[in-house]
């Protein structure tokens, strides 16, 4: 049986106040991501279509708080809750958040080229 775990991931980016350990479960990414200083990360998805995520995600908020934004509100989730975050979002996080979340991997692939290129702009590791 195929798992993952935070100590053990495969993969590890680290950029100003956050942290993601990353594995892969089939065809999926499984993320434990970890936003120390939390804020807006809108800008990281600029150049993608509506410059939005286009991958969709389900996950655990272990602790603090999302916010997805859609073109047409907000889902907000709070520590102890499971969500589904469909594509055409952008995530903010409370400081200290931490989060287990589960991704298509082609299509976070495709997301991430995107957003790493955008964190290098910015002078962030990635």
């Amino acid at each position: 049986m195929p798992k993952a775990s935070k100590t053990a991931a495969a993969r590890i980016t680290n950029g100003p106040g956050y942290e993601g350990r990353f594995d892969e479960l089939g065809s999926y990414t499984v993320g434990f991501e970890r936003f120390s200083a939390g804020g807006d990360i809108a800008p990281m998805f600029r150049g993608l279509p509506d410059d939005r995520c286009q991958t969709p995600h389900w996950g655990i908020v272990l602790t603090g708080r999302l916010t997805f934004t859609y073109a047409d509100g907000q889902d907000v989730v709070e520590a102890g809750e499971a969500y589904y975050a469909p594509p055409g979002h952008t995530p903010a996080a409370d400081p200290g958040t931490e989060t287990v979340e589960f991704s298509p991997t082609e299509q976070l692939q495709e997301t991430m080229a995107v957003v790493i290129k955008n964190a290098q702009a910015r002078g962030a590791g990635a």
